[in-house]
């Protein structure tokens, strides 16, 4: 295939301040094969010195399933702001005019590693592929783009008065660079909570499938306190999402307590756990030792896993609560957004990434431990049964371990957001490129 079969994508090089900003050459004029882009996107993550982040508009492919993220109206302040930043270059950009005459598209930010760090460590990690060591699961696209074949026009900012929105619009010295500290906000925000909520759809449904089992009133009640914090929290991020206030009688305050103490349970047990942890000897235990201090850890139930997958479900509800207060702060002060929005996560952010990480080391060491023959069986021969038992709980302990991601400290973030026919927004789940 060669060049003139291409497809064109425009692309934004995006700022979070007003502050003059030093953007590479290369971002001034002609095109960027998805190569260039890449080189581009480090150029700019070492030598910017306020954040950037790039969005590509590319045709819209393939709807997703609207379960599948956070919807957003016509009128949102996220759709508005993306509008602007299309309407601003539509008569000077032909490959930007061809966004503003479709009705569908599906944008593309990519957010550099050296920002990610900020917003992303605590509220965001990739899911693990079994199909290759180490791998990860992406939704859609590689991090070079979504047809291999596709040219990047770097985007002009629009000249100064034009109507691109709060503070879009400004040209920093240096290339091709708009001021959206607002467009990056909200991106941002929604990405990540909607990768929260896909969480705790997951951990929601996992749940009701353990609780089936376990018949387990107490646990049922844990769920259930957890399961109505959802509509205070739906409510609270629509309202901040349109630049509204979080007022009492939408019963955030109750939420927060409950998803709070459930944090703390969550930190009990993991604490127990790995104590329980600490007096196996040598890494070596029983299986009849490993049911009485991990209840169920050798089957697809058990009061074990339900306790991971409660603790799982306050994570994400936590994150969500974490990233409205991140808003909040962030719309507080127009001229200051990403900054306020960045520096009000980072304590409870680090909490909870502290704790998640806790509680995969936890599985870790689940997974490495060797299960030994019982000791009043050491001399005889063990029964077919016997060994099923065996092998079958070392199988489960080591599936364990499979299922724990860490995020590469250098891990760029994608978000994607589909624009409808109809004007509305479904913004995915933020996930690593």
């Amino acid at each position: 295939m060669n060049d003139t079969d291409a497809a064109v994508v425009p692309i934004w090089t995006l700022s979070t301040s007003q502050q003059s900003v030093e953007v590479p050459a290369v971002a001034d004029h002609g095109t960027l094969t998805p190569e260039r882009l890449t080189e581009l996107r480090s150029a700019l993550a070492a030598f910017a010195s306020a954040p950037l982040v790039t969005l590509e508009a590319h045709p819209l492919v393939k709807k997703r399933d609207r379960s599948a993220g956070l919807p957003l109206d016509a009128v949102s302040p996220l759709a508005q702001e993306l509008s602007r930043l299309v309407g601003a270059n539509a008569k000077s950009v032909p490959a930007v005019a061809q966004v503003a005459q479709s009705s569908e598209a599906l944008y593309r930010m990519v957010v550099p590693a050296k920002v990610a760090a900020e917003v992303g460590k605590g509220l965001l990690k990739p899911m693990s592929s079994k199909a290759v060591a180490g791998g990860i699961h992406g939704s859609l696209v590689g991090a070079k783009g979504i047809a291999a074949n596709a040219t990047f026009v770097p985007v002009q900012p629009a000249a100064a008065g034009a109507a691109t929105g709060t503070a879009a619009g400004t040209v920093a010295a240096g290339g091709a660079m708009t001021v959206a500290a607002p467009l990056v906000l909200l991106a941002v925000a929604v990405g990540a909570s909607a990768y929260a909520d896909h969480q705790r759809q997951k951990a929601t449904e996992r749940i009701t499938e353990l609780l089936e089992q376990l018949h387990d009133d107490k646990l049922e009640r844990e769920r259930n306190e957890l399961d109505g914090c959802r509509d205070a929290i739906d409510k609270a991020t629509g309202l901040l999402l349109d630049r509204g206030k979080v007022g009492a009688s939408l019963g955030l305050d109750s939420a927060v307590h409950a998803i709070s103490t459930a944090i703390q349970n969550a930190d009990r047990r993991v604490k127990k756990w790995e104590a329980e942890l600490d007096s196996f000897a040598g890494d070596r235990a029983e299986v009849s030792e490993l049911e009485a201090k991990f209840p169920g850890v050798g089957d697809d139930g058990g009061i074990f896993r339900t306790h991971l997958e409660l603790a799982a479900l306050a994570i994400a509800l936590k994150r969500r609560v974490i990233l409205l207060q991140g808003v909040e702060a962030g719309q507080s002060d127009p001229d200051n957004q990403f900054e306020n929005f960045v520096r009000s996560l980072k304590t409870d952010q680090e909490r909870i990434f502290e704790l998640e990480a806790r509680i995969d080391q936890v599985l870790r060491r689940l997974s490495e431990l060797e299960v030994r023959t019982p000791n009043r069986l050491i001399d005889k021969v063990m029964t077919r049964k016997q060994v099923d038992e065996l092998l079958e709980t070392s199988y489960r302990l080591r599936a364990l371990g499979e299922g724990v991601a860490t995020m590469a400290p250098d891990q760029e973030v994608v978000i994607e957001i589909e624009k409808h026919s109809d004007g509305t927004l479904l913004v995915l789940p933020a996930r690593a490129a």
